[in-house]
């Protein structure tokens, strides 16, 4: 398992390297930087910028908050589609960090031509569905 952790961390470089650029400028802007090994991620408390929540880039996550461990409501919700119940914030974006791991630089791409930031992108629902289950981040299910 190790080994494919490692494998999926180096296939995503070029996304994890924009992460830890755009987090590495907010630091003087008061955000604070961590490794979590639950998140399989460095992640970024704090980000300075954005509308709010959280946002991945391979093995990277800016938030804009204290803690990864609130509970949020997805994008269903926004939508007003939603049967489940909040999600934690951490849980989905650790769906991201594991689809990142997988199609590497093919991420951002496939991402952006399944709809982007929005409730019919089937990363999201993927990532909806792993934080609620622990099960089901692929994208393709």
């Amino acid at each position: 398992m190790f080994a494919l952790q490692a494998a999926g961390a180096a296939w995503t470089v070029p996304n994890t390297a924009l992460g830890l650029l755009l987090g590495l400028v907010a630091l003087p802007f008061g955000a604070r930087m961590h490794f979590s090994r639950r998140e399989r991620a460095f992640v970024f408390a704090h980000w300075p910028w954005g509308p709010g929540g959280a946002i991945t880039f391979g093995n990277c996550i800016l938030h804009t908050g204290a803690s990864l461990d609130l509970r949020c409501d997805t994008y269903e919700h926004r939508a007003g589609w939603c049967v489940h119940p909040p999600v934690v914030l951490g849980d989905h974006e650790r769906a991201h960090v594991y689809q990142y791991m997988a199609l590497g630089p093919l991420f951002l791409p496939l991402y952006l031509l399944c709809g982007g930031i929005g409730v019919r992108n089937r990363f999201e629902r993927a990532a909806d569905r792993y934080a609620l289950s622990g099960r089901g981040w692929w994208p393709w299910n």
